[in-house]
C-alpha cells in the first residue's frame, strides 16, 4: 500500500540539491523525497564548466555529482527536464509545466541561479552544459573571442580559450578584473597573468551594445568570432516571490536555511542568509555555501544539530595558478602582502579588520590558505609583520 505521506520536494538538480539527497539519507529521513530539475542531466557539478570541461578534459559522465544509482538508493524519485511554475502554499503543492501537480510535506528550493542577461543579441552565457557545448563548438585556432566581463567565470573562459590557440579580448567596465572578489593588489597581479599569457584586457570598457560580430565598446569596436558575457548571476528567486516569501537578493532563511513558512527551505545560491564574519545578510555563490546549507537544512528537517559553521571558501583555476580564498575580505581596514605578486605566481594577500585576520586570498599558497581558515573562524589577531614574513612558518603563525 502506498504511502499517504507527501513526498519531500526538491526543486532545483545541483549540487545543493544533490548534497541535501546524502544528508537526509545520512540523517535518517525515512520519508520519500522528490527532485525536480529543470535540466535533462543529472545533478552535476558548474565549477568544471569553464574549466576543464570547456577544454574537454572532463567528460560528461565525470561531472555528476552522483550516479543515478545514488538516488535510487537513497528513495529519491527524479523528475529531470520536469519545470516548477508555481507554489500552492496553502494546499502544499507544486504545480509543474506540464499541469501536473506535485503536493508536498517539505518543500526546499534549491533553484539556484543564472547569468545576468544584458541587451547584447547574439551573445552567448556561460552556466550549464548546453551553453558550454554551444561555446566549445565555436572556439578553434584562429578564431577570436571577445568576453564581456572580467570576473571568474570570464577570466577562467579567456584562460581556456587562448590555450586553444583563440585570440582573446576582456571587456571589463569596472576599473579593475574580478573587482567584487578580491583587492587591488590581487587584481593587478591576474592583469599581469593574463597579460602574459597573451589576453588583452580592456578595463574601464563599458560596452554599448553588438551588432553582428561588432562590439562597440566606450568610443572603440572590435570584430570577434563568438562574444560571451559573464556580468555577474542573478538568484532564481520568481518561485518564491510570486509564493509571497520573503526575497532580499534572494530568498530569506534564517540559520536553519527555513523561510518565512515553516514547511519550506531554500538552499545554495539563491539565499540571502546573515553571515556572522560581515555581521549582515548576503547571498554567496559558492559551491562550499551550497553544500553546507544542504546539511543544515537536512539536520533542520530530521530534528538533529546542525553542523558547525565553516569559514566560507572559495576558488578560481587560471592557467597553472590556483587562488584559494577564505573569509570574506568586505570591510578590511589592513591588508598584508606575503610573497610578491609583481613577479612569479605564488603570493597571499591576509586582510585584516582592526588587527583580526578576516580573510585570505592564497595564489599557490595551500598553508596559507589552510592555516588562515583555521585562524578566520578563530578571530584571531595576528602581528601583520609575521602575517608577511615569509621565513614564519604559516603553522607557527599563533605563537
Amino acid at each position: 500500500m502506498a504511502s499517504m505521506i507527501s513526498p519531500l520536494v526538491i526543486i532545483g538538480a545541483g549540487q545543493a540539491a544533490s548534497q541535501l539527497v546524502a544528508s537526509l539519507a545520512q540523517d535518517g529521513f525515512a520519508g520519500e523525497v522528490c527532485l525536480v530539475g529543470d535540466e535533462p542531466h543529472l545533478p552535476y557539478q558548474r565549477p568544471p564548466l569553464s574549466k576543464k570541461f570547456l577544454a574537454g578534459e572532463l567528460a560528461l559522465d565525470r561531472l555528476y555529482v552522483k550516479p543515478a544509482a545514488f538516488y535510487e538508493k537513497a528513495g529519491s524519485r527524479l523528475m529531470l527536464g520536469q519545470r516548477a511554475e508555481r507554489i500552492d502554499r496553502a494546499g502544499r503543492a507544486v504545480l509543474l509545466a506540464d499541469g501536473s501537480r506535485l503536493p508536498y510535506s517539505t518543500l526546499v528550493l534549491a533553484t539556484g541561479s543564472r547569468p545576468r542577461e544584458l541587451p547584447l543579441p547574439g551573445a552567448f552565457y556561460l552556466r550549464n552544459i548546453a551553453d558550454v557545448d554551444a561555446i566549445r563548438a565555436r572556439l578553434a585556432p584562429g578564431k577570436s573571442l571577445v568576453v564581456i566581463g572580467g570576473g571568474y567565470i570570464g577570466l577562467e573562459l579567456a584562460a581556456v580559450a587562448v590555450k586553444l590557440g583563440v585570440g582573446v579580448t576582456v571587456l571589463e567596465q569596472a576599473p579593475r578584473l574580478m573587482a567584487r572578489g578580491v583587492g587591488p593588489i590581487v587584481s593587478q597581479f591576474y592583469a599581469r597573468l593574463h597579460g602574459e599569457e597573451g589576453v588583452v584586457i580592456h578595463t574601464g570598457a563599458a560596452v554599448r551594445g553588438l551588432e553582428g560580430k561588432r562590439v562597440n565598446y566606450g568610443h572603440a569596436q572590435y570584430d570577434a568570432d563568438i562574444v560571451v558575457v559573464g556580468a555577474g548571476a542573478v538568484p532564481n528567486v520568481e518561485l518564491a516571490r510570486a509564493a509571497g516569501l520573503a526575497v532580499e537578493d534572494g530568498i530569506v532563511v534564517d540559520a536553519q536555511c527555513r523561510t518565512g513558512d515553516a514547511s519550506i527551505y531554500a538552499i545554495g545560491d539563491c539565499t540571502s542568509q546573515h553571515h556572522d564574519l560581515v555581521g549582515r545578510r548576503l547571498r554567496l555563490e559558492s559551491v562550499h555555501n551550497a553544500l553546507e546549507q544542504a546539511r543544515i537544512a537536512a539536520a533542520a528537517i530530521c530534528g538533529r544539530k546542525p553542523p558547525a559553521i565553516q569559514v566560507p571558501w572559495f576558488w578560481t583555476d587560471q592557467y597553472d595558478v590556483k587562488m584559494q580564498m577564505a573569509g570574506l575580505s568586505a570591510g578590511h581596514d589592513q591588508a598584508v602582502v606575503r610573497g610578491n605578486p609583481d613577479t612569479g605566481r605564488s603570493f597571499a594577500v591576509f586582510y585584516l579588520r582592526e588587527g583580526t585576520l578576516i580573510a585570505v586570498d592564497a595564489v599557490n599558497r595551500a598553508p596559507e590558505f589552510m592555516m588562515s581558515k583555521q585562524l578566520i573562524a578563530e578571530r584571531a589577531r595576528i602581528d601583520p609583520a609575521r602575517l608577511g614574513d615569509e621565513s614564519v612558518a604559516m603553522k607557527d603563525m599563533r605563537n
